[in-house]
């Protein structure tokens, strides 16, 4: 399960007007919505783009990659720097043009795939981040898609943050 370690209290540093955010280990909340709104992504071939590029991220763009979901039209997950991490806009942008070009040639799509922007929260404390996570993972029930967010095949965890 995602965020099992929510309710440990983590030895780090944080703002002091905001004793919840963490300076040394932020987390993320973000969602990337496709050109158009399209329902192009749940499906096999996408779902394996998605995730192999997301698990090579920290690598690449010096981001990991906790839990996310895949949906037909947008993808959520959650995420936090590392190790000489790029900015979220030059490592989201950079993510989606590799993503777009894989998508489009495995799936014959001329158009763009991804809308240009992004949507991105810092998450302040273990209660938001649960709140996210069940916000996210409810996501394909309360579109129709499934009757429980556990079989969902579209969606994983690639580190625990």
């Amino acid at each position: 399960m995602c965020f099992s370690d929510m309710n440990k209290e983590p030895n780090r540093g944080h703002l002091r007007r905001l004793p919840r955010i963490w300076r040394n280990s932020p987390l993320f909340f973000v969602t990337s919505c496709t050109f158009d709104r399209k329902p192009i992504l749940a499906n096999q071939i996408c779902f394996q783009i998605v995730s192999e590029s997301l698990k090579k991220s920290e690598e690449l763009y010096g981001w990991k990659v906790g839990c996310y979901v895949l949906m037909p039209n947008h993808l959520h997950f959650f995420c936090g720097p590392c190790h000489a991490a790029m900015p979220l806009s030059v490592f989201m942008g950079s993510w989606k043009r590799f993503t777009s070009n894989q998508i489009s040639e495995r799936l014959g799509i001329d158009a763009p795939i991804w809308q240009k922007e992004f949507f991105d929260h810092l998450l302040r404390s273990e209660e938001s981040t649960a709140q996210k996570w069940d916000y996210v993972r409810m996501n394909p029930v309360r579109a129709g898609l499934t009757d429980k967010w556990e079989d969902w095949p579209y969606r994983g965890e690639i580190n625990s943050l």
